[in-house]
């Protein structure tokens, strides 16, 4: 059986709070906070900036408008992730499909960048090229002129050469990229709508501080690694990328996010357990911090200052991981942890 933390850890500190579900947050050296909301518990912004406690929509209204058709002309569809880039524009991954296991919509699947200093949006990425029918683009990080990206529907990674927009689709139904075991939270296997075990492709991805590793996984584990010379040239065939996979580099557990610091240390929460596991570069695991409040700690994010955000998203007590009932304990949280170390400089600032 299960055995979940009861005692609360004092150097867990509650920094914002919201009435609905919200799965991702990025700061900018400054200390705007911006985070994301998929609608997992019903419609309303996807994106938006904390101020002073509120949360306005952002970069405006429009863009969050809640629309029946789901038409992605100037308005998000499902706002997955999002984070402030090495270049410091926010960039917002729009899985381009209205939920897991529903069809994209044409033009949905994009990477829209806002200039957070203007609050304009500066380029879209058109991701329909390099995704399917039933796919769901996830999350997004960077190494220098590339960036990459998970599609958790229709299991694969993609590649972009960020200036000239180029995009491949790799590791396509790989081993590494899909989901071969079941989702537990909480002690409990995860259920759908339907009732139907929940089975998300890659989600997590992770660089390392010197470009020469992509941590990936879906959500359900293991933890696979690819050297990124292999993803990054055109011309490696996808036999030759597949043999240069090392995949299930780590066993880990349900994850719900990930981040990773400048020394390489990748924090990974464990969902079934309300925990926050520390793997260090040669692959050892430690738990972090054990806390009933963290249920189902989401994107992470390390900041400049030394502190890992993590947003308690409950998502396990959505309608679509919880069997259609929700039991979610509003509000939810975003807590922050003293890590004693920065970000890794390509991935943000």
């Amino acid at each position: 059986m299960t055995q979940l933390p009861t005692t609360e850890d004092p150097r867990l500190t509650p920094v914002c709070a919201a009435d609905r579900v919200w799965t991702g947050v990025t700061t900018t050296p400054d200390g705007r906070i911006f985070v994301s909301f998929p609608a997992a518990d019903g419609p309303g912004i996807q994106v938006g900036e904390v101020r002073d406690g509120t949360i306005a929509p952002y970069p405006d209204a429009s863009w969050n408008a809640v629309r029946e058709d789901h038409n992605p002309d100037g308005a998000f569809v499902r706002v997955n992730a999002l984070r402030i880039g090495p270049d410091g524009y926010l960039w917002i991954v729009d899985a381009g499909a209205p939920g897991i296991g529903l069809s994209r919509v044409p033009g949905g699947p994009r990477l829209v960048v806002v200039d957070p200093e203007l609050n304009q949006v500066m380029r879209v990425y058109d991701l329909d090229p390099v995704t399917r029918e039933t796919s769901y683009v996830d999350d997004i990080r960077f190494n220098g002129r590339y960036a990459y990206l998970t599609d958790a529907g229709a299991p694969a990674l993609i590649v972009l050469e960020v200036n000239n927009g180029h995009l491949r689709r790799v590791l396509d139904s790989h081993p590494s990229t899909t989901a071969q075991r079941p989702m537990y939270a909480d002690g409990k296997l995860l259920r759908d709508q339907h009732g139907g075990e929940v089975r998300l492709h890659a989600d997590q991805l992770e660089v390392s501080p010197d470009g020469r590793y992509l941590y990936f996984q879906p959500p359900c584990g293991p933890l696979s690694r690819v050297e990124t010379r292999w993803l990054d040239d055109p011309d490696v065939s996808a036999a030759t990328l597949a043999e240069h996979v090392e995949t299930g580099w780590v066993d880990t557990p349900t994850t719900g996010g990930t981040a990773i610091d400048g020394n390489g240390v990748i924090y990974l929460s464990d969902s079934n357990q309300r925990r926050v596991l520390t793997i260090a570069p040669d692959g050892e695991v430690q738990t972090l911090i054990a806390d009933p409040r963290l249920i189902w700690p989401d994107a992470m994010w390390v900041d400049a200052r030394g502190d890992l955000w993590m947003p308690a998203a409950q998502l396990n007590l959505t309608p679509g991981f919880n069997g259609g009932r929700t039991e979610v304990r509003y509000p939810v949280q975003v807590y922050k942890l003293h890590v004693d170390a920065g970000p890794a400089p390509n991935d943000h600032a």
